[in-house]
């Protein structure tokens, strides 16, 4: 069967069961798409800026547990995916990128639009191709989407040069998959897991940690399972928020940095912590040295590396974290802990930190609360990094599993409008909600045409506050109020812009606008936007400094009145 590389390519995608690529087309990779035309079944969604690209295949991927995938051309178009690629490789998201590079003559030198992409991406993808000759693409690709997506997933980049795309061959089409070295441990040592379960079943105060792990295995089930038959609270990483229902008695929120104190204080006064698909990152642990001290730990993680990396562990599992609960729930004990419960409960009334003081001004703590019981805790949340990002962590009630979708260990700014757009065309079926700060979403509000171009109805809430919040957070904190290059005083006008890319566009400036614009929002047949003019200088509480441990945690300053 003859073909040249850029049908092999597309055939190749739709044989990994691709429906969709976000991508902007330049010289390098231009013959490419000009072969998409002849695969109507691959759903090309083009954006405005290769940065976008990446973030959507991300937002894409988390939601539907399958690889999302992102074309650009060499160059500028390449590195422009760069923050994209760093987000996936470092929150394990499974993500093929393609890319067009100068022809094979031309590699080496200094052509025009030529840059060493896989040299650049080496440390921030799970693995990387520069293809040579046509012949190799079917493999290569069939090779990209088995490692981006076994293990420990992670983004793959396959570079392309231009007349590589044009070379016609014959291809043969296998499955079969021979990577010498690549096995990833999915099941764990039975002798292990049996340590576990006696583990479990004698702690009188055991904690579980569940981190993004459990929500790319989907182990929700599993994870329920445990908790119910042990009577074990749970407390979620960031990434691992929706991978248990908040509203479930055993919830015990996030921890760490701007986590709930009672959460942070449970994990300390624990006997025992299971910490599942979780990496013991450092806006959870503080000072690894002073971190859960009084407690045994087990660390179950398919990365064999991340097992004692940061912190000591008793009881290591290597393996799938669904596969290995599923083992360990077989041996934990039935059990009743209402001793243990009781604390955590009078943990929570001690230092509460879901409160939302009664005040006539407008705070964004307020609005994702409204947001939160305006969806009933179902709809899709991505969020950037920031203030608005921990806001979101706090104070929104996730009920559904992989709703809550963010940038985590890279911290990319910018993530939430085009992640939002990738997490809505993989699940169209739901709600989903873009919470912004103001400084985030002008990096990638171009992503707006796009949403309004193919009728991606995404919703979109800027918590603006005229400031890189979180930045400005700690410079008042620990700089004196010297707030050095924080302030926004050129923000463009939110709702003018909404119109302007043909969306719906609403400002909140009053507590009684909230819930009614929400509600419009909702109703709104496309994408909306509403730019809630926030307080300025309200801070995220509580906050364990950086390096620090649960015993320097500021908590937010009182008197306080609760609305919940």
């Amino acid at each position: 069967m003859r073909r040249n590389g850029g049908q092999i390519v597309c055939e190749a995608l739709l044989r990994e069961g691709v429906d969709v690529i976000f991508g902007l087309p330049g010289g390098a990779i231009l013959p490419l798409y000009q072969i998409l035309p002849q695969y109507p079944e691959l759903h090309h969604i083009l954006v405005r800026h290769e940065q976008g690209a990446a973030h959507a295949a991300d937002g894409y991927a988390r939601v539907t547990g399958r690889p999302g995938v992102a074309w650009a051309t060499s160059g500028p178009g390449a590195t422009n995916l760069v923050t994209g690629i760093g987000t996936a490789m470092m929150d394990s998201v499974p993500m093929v990128v393609i890319t067009g590079q100068v022809g094979r003559a031309a590699i080496g030198s200094d052509a025009f639009q030529e840059t060493d992409i896989t040299g650049i991406t080496l440390p921030i993808t799970k693995h990387n191709y520069l293809v040579m000759h046509a012949s190799e693409i079917a493999g290569v690709i069939h090779e990209a989407f088995h490692i981006a997506n076994s293990g420990r997933p992670g983004p793959v980049l396959v570079d392309i040069p231009k007349d590589v795309f044009t070379e016609e061959v014959d291809v043969e089409w296998s499955d079969d998959i021979d990577l010498p070295g690549y096995k990833p441990t999915i099941k764990g040592h039975g002798g292990m897991v049996r340590r576990a379960a006696n583990l479990v079943n004698e702690a009188k105060r055991p904690v579980i940690l569940a981190g993004h792990g459990v929500i790319i295995s989907r182990a929700y089930d599993e994870l329920r399972e445990l908790a119910e038959k042990a009577q074990i609270p749970v407390i979620t990483t960031l990434l691992g928020i929706s991978s248990f229902p908040e509203n479930h008695v055993l919830s015990v929120g996030m921890p760490g940095m701007h986590g709930m104190a009672y959460a942070s204080l449970a994990i300390e006064e624990a006997d025992l912590l299971i910490a599942l698909g979780m990496r013991f990152d450092d806006r959870i642990t503080g000072d690894t040295s002073l971190f859960a001290r009084s407690s045994k730990k087990i660390h179950v993680d398919v990365d064999p590396t991340e097992i004692g990396k940061n912190v000591a562990v008793d009881v290591p599992i290597v393996g799938d974290v669904k596969l290995v609960l599923k083992e360990l729930n077989k041996r934990v004990e039935p059990t009743s802990r209402l001793e243990w419960l009781n604390t955590i409960e009078e943990l929570k009334r001690d230092h509460p930190s879901m409160l939302i003081r009664d005040t006539d001004k407008l705070i964004p703590q307020y609005v994702i609360n409204q947001i939160s019981e305006a969806t009933n805790g179902e709809a899709i949340i991505v969020t950037g990094v920031g203030q608005h990002q921990m806001w979101a962590a706090q104070h929104y009630t996730f009920n559904e599993p992989c709703t809550f979708v963010s940038s985590g260990g890279a911290g990319a700014m910018g993530y939430e409008v085009p992640g939002a757009m990738g997490a809505q065309v993989g699940r169209p079926d739901k709600v989903v909600w873009s919470v912004a700060g103001d400084g985030g979403f002008q990096m990638t509000m171009c992503e707006l045409a796009t949403m309004f171009e193919n009728r991606i109805p995404v919703k979109i809430a800027i918590l603006n506050n005229g400031f890189l919040g979180m930045v400005r957070q700690w410079q008042e904190i620990f700089y004196e109020r010297s707030y050095v290059a924080t302030g926004y005083s050129g923000n463009p006008d939110f709702v003018k812009l909404a119109e302007a890319f043909g969306i719906y566009g609403a400002r909140v400036t009053e507590k009684s606008q909230v819930r009614r614009t929400i509600q419009e929002a909702m109703e709104f047949d496309g994408p909306a936007l509403v730019d809630f003019v926030v307080e300025q200088e309200e801070n995220v509480y509580p906050m364990i400094p950086a390096g620090m441990s649960v015993g320097e945690m500021i908590e937010e300053p009182r008197p306080q009145e609760a609305l919940r």
